[in-house]
């Protein structure tokens, strides 16, 4: 490649192209040494293995300079809601939020075993139609649901998670047991350690039932089982990526699941599932052991049933590791009893004027909950153009599989797919890249003034340009059911909240979940 002599100046002129420039012939003639001696470098750098986790040096930190953050850790407070009496049914165990599921197992309503049994039983009935499981975990959760039982049957509660089974998106590395990143290529990928998140829920006494579905290379909600289908209308799609966690949350299939977002893959599937989805902080959690799709985006968070529900798991899963570089160590602090009272939640009227009355009703319902609502817009600056951060970093997450012509193996081949991204973002030149990171920051600096005057901002469905603008500045969000629509389908609000103030999100999202009393509804 580094010696190829073909390389001329027509050859430069086409490239050109590509990067909507154009020098002189005299230009293209001087350029061609070092050009060569650049490809010769290429050569040089790719036979140096790069693992998918290995990020590069320059990481992402959200935080802009002068802003300060809450260092003081808090106990974690739960609600003081009575549990009620187990129900006899299976059905309505499986589909109880974990604040019930805890107290239930707390008071020796019910074992780890026995809702163990439950919910793989229900990954068995359930999980073939929805297409959301890639492997049971079943010996692993069988030996931690009896671990959990002893030590609760002893007094050594680990905290509320304790007992509780879960659900892998199936790009959290599980020791002996496959993690496929939903991508034929990596089917039958075993690897010999667990990610990070995924001890900490094991430090936590929660129980891993199944490896969940994603769209292949966390893109959408088609993977080489298949599509993931939506349990409310199982002819429809999830959505993506954490398609699997999803779908099973809402199915009841599992107690709750941990997902990953980059760009909306929490959010997204969580609005059309109808789940709970919180997303993070960016570098909250640590992602050591997760597949890596974008070092500077990619977040990892709970998918769940409540909004106190994923205040709990976030709270178990929160921490820094050496093996993430872009961690974070700052505290989460959460108060199910706090109040909310003059808060203030910023919306934008263009984003509601064409939704349906279920997410208007829900603009309502804050003020309701004695939230002051104040009329908010954001500058026009290129969100969409951020896009190709993202494609750039994935490119390079995933060369190996487009060097070596694997990606013929993706289930999905067309334009808009990962083969033909992940070839284009290499086209993208190097300064674009960097001036891509330079609007970054100005997006940056555009959210930081937008959440200096309110506490909350609220946009309908998954985030519209809010799931750009604040996925890129690092910001938190929190998805939750809003209503149905004609068809029976869940509509969402999505919140989103201050750096590293998870908290007071999950506070907000309580009140509002209280105040609409469609979370429990469930599909049939």
């Amino acid at each position: 490649m580094g010696d190829d002599p073909k390389i001329g100046r027509e050859e430069l002129a086409a490239a050109e192209r590509l990067a909507a420039v154009d020098f002189s012939d005299e230009e293209r003639k001087l350029a061609l040494g070092g050009l060569r001696f650049q490809l010769a470098m290429y050569e040089r750098r790719r036979a140096v293995e790069l693992p998918n986790g290995l990020g590069p040096a320059t990481g992402f930190d959200p935080r802009l300079p002068g802003q300060e953050f809450e260092t003081t850790s808090l106990p974690l407070v739960r609600s003081k809601l009575e549990p009620g009496p187990r129900p006899s049914d299976a059905a309505d165990v499986a589909h109880a939020p974990v604040t019930r599921l805890s107290r239930w197992i707390e008071c020796g309503a019910l074992t780890s075993r026995e809702l163990t049994a439950i919910y793989l039983e229900r990954l068995r009935e359930l999980g073939p139609g929805l297409r959301c499981v890639v492997s049971l975990t079943e010996e692993r959760a069988l030996d931690a649901a009896a671990r959990a039982d002893r030590e609760i049957g002893d007094g050594r509660r680990r905290g509320p998670l304790h007992g509780i089974p879960w659900g892998a998106k199936d790009l959290l590395d599980t020791s002996g047991i496959a993690t496929t990143y939903g991508a034929a290529p990596y089917r039958h990928r075993v690897p010999q350690t667990d990610a990070e998140v995924v001890r900490r829920l094991d430090a936590a006494g929660a129980v891993l039932v199944a490896k969940l579905s994603l769209g292949e290379l966390a893109q959408g909600d088609v993977w080489f089982g298949g599509r993931t289908r939506n349990p409310w209308h199982p002819e429809k799609g999830s959505g993506g990526s954490s398609a699997g966690p999803a779908a099973a949350t809402t199915a009841g299939l599992v107690g709750f699941a941990i997902g990953s977002e980059t760009l909306g893959s929490i959010a997204n599937p969580s609005a059309i599932c109808g789940a709970v989805g919180l997303r993070p902080t960016f570098g909250r959690v640590a992602r050591s052991g997760a597949m890596a799709l974008c070092w500077s985006l990619d977040k990892l968070g709970p998918i769940c049933r409540s909004v106190e529900d994923a205040a709990l798991v976030l709270d178990a899963i929160s921490g820094t590791h050496t093996g993430d570089p872009d961690g974070i160590d700052l505290p989460f602090n959460f108060d199910a009893t706090a109040s909310v009272d003059g808060l203030r939640v910023g919306f934008m009227p263009r984003h509601f004027a064409d939704t349906g009355p279920a997410q208007r009703a829900a603009l309502d319902a804050l003020a309701a909950c004695g939230l002051e609502l104040v009329e908010v817009e954001i500058p026009d600056l290129p969100y969409e153009t951020l896009l190709t951060l993202l494609q750039v970093e994935a490119a390079a997450a995933f060369e190996e599989l487009t060097l070596s012509n694997r990606d013929d193996e993706l289930v999905q081949q067309d334009e808009s797919s990962w083969p033909n991204v992940l070839r284009t973002a290499r086209y993208v030149p190097a300064v674009e890249f960097v001036q891509l990171q330079r609007v970054r920051r100005r997006v940056m600096q555009a959210m930081r003034a937008l959440f200096d005057s309110v506490d909350v901002v609220a946009a309908p469905d998954w985030g519209h340009v809010f799931s750009l603008a604040t996925n890129a500045s690092g910001h938190p969000s929190l998805t939750l059911r809003a209503g149905f629509d004609s068809d029976g389908l869940p509509l969402a609000l999505t919140l989103h909240g201050r750096l590293f103030d998870e908290g007071r999100l999950c506070s907000v999202g309580m009140a509002l979940e209280e105040r609409l009393g469609v979370q429990a509804r469930r599909p049939q």
